[in-house]
Protein backbone atom coordinates (compact mmCIF):
# COMPACT_ATOMS: atom_id res chain seq x y z
CA UNK A 1 0.00 0.00 0.00
CA UNK A 2 1.24 3.48 -0.87
CA UNK A 3 1.11 5.64 2.25
CA UNK A 4 0.42 9.37 2.01
CA UNK A 5 -0.89 10.37 5.43
CA UNK A 6 1.00 7.83 7.55
CA UNK A 7 4.75 7.17 7.79
CA UNK A 8 6.73 4.80 9.98
CA UNK A 9 10.22 3.99 11.19
CA UNK A 10 11.94 1.20 13.10
CA UNK A 11 13.94 1.48 16.34
CA UNK A 12 15.24 -2.01 17.13
CA UNK A 13 12.11 -4.11 17.71
CA UNK A 14 9.89 -1.04 18.03
CA UNK A 15 7.81 0.12 15.04
CA UNK A 16 7.03 3.84 15.24
CA UNK A 17 3.90 4.84 13.29
CA UNK A 18 3.45 8.56 12.58
CA UNK A 19 0.22 10.29 11.66
CA UNK A 20 1.53 12.66 9.00
CA UNK A 21 -0.86 15.53 8.30
CA UNK A 22 0.86 18.25 10.34
CA UNK A 23 -0.78 21.04 8.34
CA UNK A 24 -4.17 19.67 9.44
CA UNK A 25 -2.96 18.89 12.99
CA UNK A 26 -3.12 15.21 11.96
CA UNK A 27 -6.91 15.31 11.64
CA UNK A 28 -8.30 11.80 11.24
CA UNK A 29 -9.44 11.55 7.63
CA UNK A 30 -10.95 8.46 6.02
CA UNK A 31 -7.67 7.90 4.17
CA UNK A 32 -5.56 8.27 7.29
CA UNK A 33 -7.75 5.76 9.12
CA UNK A 34 -7.32 3.27 6.27
CA UNK A 35 -3.56 3.81 6.19
CA UNK A 36 -3.30 3.39 9.96
CA UNK A 37 -5.20 0.10 9.70
CA UNK A 38 -2.71 -1.09 7.06
CA UNK A 39 0.34 0.13 9.01
CA UNK A 40 -0.79 -1.49 12.26
CA UNK A 41 -1.64 -4.68 10.38
CA UNK A 42 1.87 -4.79 8.90
CA UNK A 43 3.41 -4.28 12.33
CA UNK A 44 1.20 -7.00 13.81
CA UNK A 45 2.32 -9.49 11.16
CA UNK A 46 6.05 -8.62 11.24
CA UNK A 47 8.05 -10.98 13.52
CA UNK A 48 10.72 -8.29 13.79
CA UNK A 49 8.30 -5.99 15.62
CA UNK A 50 7.80 -6.45 19.36
CA UNK A 51 5.91 -3.25 20.16
CA UNK A 52 4.32 -0.33 18.29
CA UNK A 53 4.42 3.38 19.11
CA UNK A 54 1.71 5.63 17.65
CA UNK A 55 2.41 9.37 17.48
CA UNK A 56 1.84 12.49 15.41
CA UNK A 57 4.12 14.59 13.24
CA UNK A 58 4.39 18.26 14.07
CA UNK A 59 2.85 19.90 17.13
CA UNK A 60 -0.34 17.79 17.42
CA UNK A 61 -1.00 14.14 18.16
CA UNK A 62 -4.37 14.06 16.38
CA UNK A 63 -7.03 16.75 16.29
CA UNK A 64 -9.81 14.23 15.63
CA UNK A 65 -12.19 14.82 12.74
CA UNK A 66 -11.49 17.76 10.45
CA UNK A 67 -14.19 20.25 11.47
CA UNK A 68 -13.81 21.89 8.08
CA UNK A 69 -15.34 18.75 6.57
CA UNK A 70 -18.49 19.12 8.69
CA UNK A 71 -19.79 21.88 6.41
CA UNK A 72 -20.27 19.30 3.66
CA UNK A 73 -22.03 16.80 5.93
CA UNK A 74 -25.55 18.05 5.20
CA UNK A 75 -25.20 17.12 1.53
CA UNK A 76 -24.09 13.55 2.23
CA UNK A 77 -26.43 10.57 2.21
CA UNK A 78 -26.74 8.18 5.15
CA UNK A 79 -24.84 5.37 3.34
CA UNK A 80 -21.93 7.72 2.63
CA UNK A 81 -21.82 8.91 6.24
CA UNK A 82 -21.96 5.32 7.45
CA UNK A 83 -19.11 4.26 5.14
CA UNK A 84 -16.94 7.16 6.28
CA UNK A 85 -17.60 6.30 9.91
CA UNK A 86 -16.71 2.65 9.32
CA UNK A 87 -13.11 3.60 8.46
CA UNK A 88 -12.42 5.01 11.92
CA UNK A 89 -14.60 2.38 13.60
CA UNK A 90 -12.55 -0.40 11.99
CA UNK A 91 -9.35 1.34 13.12
CA UNK A 92 -10.55 1.34 16.74
CA UNK A 93 -11.65 -2.30 16.45
CA UNK A 94 -8.22 -3.25 15.20
CA UNK A 95 -6.39 -1.25 17.84
CA UNK A 96 -8.03 -3.02 20.76
CA UNK A 97 -7.32 -6.43 19.18
CA UNK A 98 -3.58 -5.84 18.71
CA UNK A 99 -1.52 -8.70 20.16
CA UNK A 100 1.61 -6.56 20.30
CA UNK A 101 1.79 -3.72 22.82
CA UNK A 102 0.52 -0.48 21.28
CA UNK A 103 1.79 2.66 23.00
CA UNK A 104 0.60 6.21 22.32
CA UNK A 105 3.22 8.98 22.43
CA UNK A 106 0.91 11.97 22.80
CA UNK A 107 3.08 14.86 21.67
CA UNK A 108 0.37 17.52 21.50
CA UNK A 109 -3.39 17.99 21.26
CA UNK A 110 -5.43 14.75 21.24
CA UNK A 111 -9.00 15.81 20.59
CA UNK A 112 -12.13 13.87 19.62
CA UNK A 113 -11.06 10.86 17.62
CA UNK A 114 -7.47 11.65 18.56
CA UNK A 115 -8.39 11.28 22.21
CA UNK A 116 -10.02 8.00 21.22
CA UNK A 117 -6.76 6.84 19.62
CA UNK A 118 -4.86 7.55 22.85
CA UNK A 119 -7.53 5.66 24.83
CA UNK A 120 -7.39 2.78 22.32
CA UNK A 121 -3.69 2.12 22.93
CA UNK A 122 -2.60 -0.32 25.63
CA UNK A 123 -0.39 2.35 27.22
CA UNK A 124 -0.19 6.11 26.73
CA UNK A 125 2.62 8.54 27.52
CA UNK A 126 1.98 12.26 27.20
CA UNK A 127 4.13 15.32 26.75
CA UNK A 128 3.57 17.94 29.43
CA UNK A 129 2.31 20.13 26.58
CA UNK A 130 -0.39 17.65 25.51
CA UNK A 131 -4.08 18.36 25.90
CA UNK A 132 -7.03 15.99 25.69
CA UNK A 133 -10.75 16.37 25.14
CA UNK A 134 -13.91 15.45 23.29
CA UNK A 135 -15.15 18.87 22.15
CA UNK A 136 -17.61 17.51 19.57
CA UNK A 137 -20.63 18.34 21.70
CA UNK A 138 -19.85 22.05 21.30
CA UNK A 139 -20.58 21.81 17.58
CA UNK A 140 -23.63 19.55 17.94
CA UNK A 141 -22.31 15.99 17.80
CA UNK A 142 -21.67 13.34 20.47
CA UNK A 143 -18.44 11.26 20.55
CA UNK A 144 -20.42 8.09 19.86
CA UNK A 145 -17.78 5.75 18.49
CA UNK A 146 -14.98 6.55 20.94
CA UNK A 147 -17.24 6.35 24.01
CA UNK A 148 -16.44 2.64 24.72
CA UNK A 149 -12.72 3.42 24.50
CA UNK A 150 -13.05 6.27 26.98
CA UNK A 151 -15.08 4.10 29.36
CA UNK A 152 -12.37 1.41 29.26
CA UNK A 153 -9.69 4.02 29.95
CA UNK A 154 -11.22 6.27 32.60
CA UNK A 155 -14.48 4.64 33.73
CA UNK A 156 -18.11 5.52 32.89
CA UNK A 157 -18.55 8.67 35.01
CA UNK A 158 -15.36 10.33 33.81
CA UNK A 159 -16.04 9.32 30.20
CA UNK A 160 -19.53 10.81 30.34
CA UNK A 161 -18.19 13.98 31.93
CA UNK A 162 -15.71 14.38 29.08
CA UNK A 163 -18.40 13.72 26.46
CA UNK A 164 -21.04 16.03 27.96
CA UNK A 165 -18.82 19.00 28.78
CA UNK A 166 -16.30 18.92 25.95
CA UNK A 167 -13.80 20.38 28.40
CA UNK A 168 -10.11 20.37 27.51
CA UNK A 169 -7.82 18.54 29.94
CA UNK A 170 -4.13 19.17 30.45
CA UNK A 171 -1.65 16.31 30.72
CA UNK A 172 -1.73 16.32 34.53
CA UNK A 173 -5.52 15.95 34.59
CA UNK A 174 -5.32 13.15 32.01
CA UNK A 175 -2.79 11.37 34.23
CA UNK A 176 -4.95 11.80 37.32
CA UNK A 177 -7.99 10.23 35.68
CA UNK A 178 -6.03 7.37 34.11
CA UNK A 179 -6.23 8.43 30.47
CA UNK A 180 -2.42 8.33 30.29
CA UNK A 181 0.14 6.28 32.22
CA UNK A 182 2.81 8.94 32.59
CA UNK A 183 3.69 12.50 31.65
CA UNK A 184 7.16 13.54 30.49
CA UNK A 185 8.72 16.90 29.58
CA UNK A 186 8.26 17.51 25.85
CA UNK A 187 11.98 17.08 25.07
CA UNK A 188 12.03 13.73 26.86
CA UNK A 189 8.84 12.27 25.36
CA UNK A 190 10.27 10.25 22.47
CA UNK A 191 13.36 8.92 24.27
CA UNK A 192 11.16 7.97 27.23
CA UNK A 193 8.54 6.25 25.09
CA UNK A 194 11.19 4.37 23.12
CA UNK A 195 12.77 3.14 26.35
CA UNK A 196 9.38 1.90 27.56
CA UNK A 197 8.50 0.32 24.20
CA UNK A 198 11.92 -1.35 23.91
CA UNK A 199 11.57 -2.78 27.41
CA UNK A 200 8.15 -4.22 26.64
CA UNK A 201 9.25 -5.46 23.19
CA UNK A 202 12.00 -7.46 24.90
CA UNK A 203 9.49 -9.71 26.67
CA UNK A 204 8.35 -13.11 25.41
CA UNK A 205 6.23 -12.66 22.24
CA UNK A 206 4.04 -15.57 23.35
CA UNK A 207 3.38 -14.09 26.78
CA UNK A 208 2.61 -10.69 25.25
CA UNK A 209 0.07 -12.29 22.90
CA UNK A 210 -1.54 -14.30 25.69
CA UNK A 211 -1.55 -11.37 28.10
CA UNK A 212 -3.11 -8.90 25.68
CA UNK A 213 -5.66 -11.54 24.63
CA UNK A 214 -6.46 -12.00 28.32
CA UNK A 215 -6.88 -8.26 28.83
CA UNK A 216 -8.92 -7.56 25.70
CA UNK A 217 -11.23 -10.57 25.98
CA UNK A 218 -11.85 -10.67 29.74
CA UNK A 219 -12.77 -6.97 29.72
CA UNK A 220 -16.11 -7.82 28.10
CA UNK A 221 -16.80 -11.14 29.89
CA UNK A 222 -18.88 -11.97 32.95
CA UNK A 223 -16.37 -12.41 35.77
CA UNK A 224 -17.06 -16.11 36.37
CA UNK A 225 -16.55 -16.93 32.68
CA UNK A 226 -13.49 -14.69 32.66
CA UNK A 227 -11.82 -16.76 35.40
CA UNK A 228 -12.38 -19.96 33.39
CA UNK A 229 -11.01 -18.37 30.22
CA UNK A 230 -7.98 -16.89 31.99
CA UNK A 231 -7.13 -20.18 33.68
CA UNK A 232 -7.00 -21.81 30.24
CA UNK A 233 -4.53 -19.17 29.06
CA UNK A 234 -2.51 -19.73 32.25
CA UNK A 235 -2.19 -23.45 31.44
CA UNK A 236 -0.99 -22.61 27.91
CA UNK A 237 1.60 -20.26 29.38
CA UNK A 238 2.81 -22.81 31.93
CA UNK A 239 3.34 -25.38 29.16
CA UNK A 240 5.31 -22.98 26.95
CA UNK A 241 8.97 -23.19 25.98
CA UNK A 242 9.32 -19.50 26.81
CA UNK A 243 8.43 -20.07 30.46
CA UNK A 244 11.06 -22.80 30.74
CA UNK A 245 13.60 -20.54 29.03
CA UNK A 246 12.70 -17.59 31.25
CA UNK A 247 13.08 -19.67 34.40
CA UNK A 248 16.45 -21.08 33.31
CA UNK A 249 17.70 -17.63 32.31
CA UNK A 250 16.73 -16.30 35.75
CA UNK A 251 18.56 -19.15 37.50
CA UNK A 252 21.61 -18.79 35.25
CA UNK A 253 21.59 -14.99 35.55
CA UNK A 254 21.48 -14.36 31.79
CA UNK A 255 19.17 -12.72 29.31
CA UNK A 256 16.44 -15.08 28.01
CA UNK A 257 16.36 -16.12 24.37
CA UNK A 258 12.65 -16.15 23.57
CA UNK A 259 11.25 -18.49 20.93
CA UNK A 260 7.65 -17.28 21.07
CA UNK A 261 6.45 -20.85 21.72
Amino acid sequence: MEYQQVTFGQEGRVRVVYMNRPGKRNALSERMASELIAALGEAEADPGVGAVVLTGMGEAFCAGADLGDFAATASKTAPVLHREGEASTELFRMGIKMTKPLIAAVNGHAMGGGCGLAAMCHLAVASDKARFGTPEIKVGIFPFVILPLLIRAVGPRRALEMALTGRSLDAGEALEMGLVNMVLPAKELYPGVLRLASEVAGRSPLVLRLGLNAFNTSMDMEIGKAFTFLNTLRVIDFMSEDLREGAMAFIEKRAPEWKGK
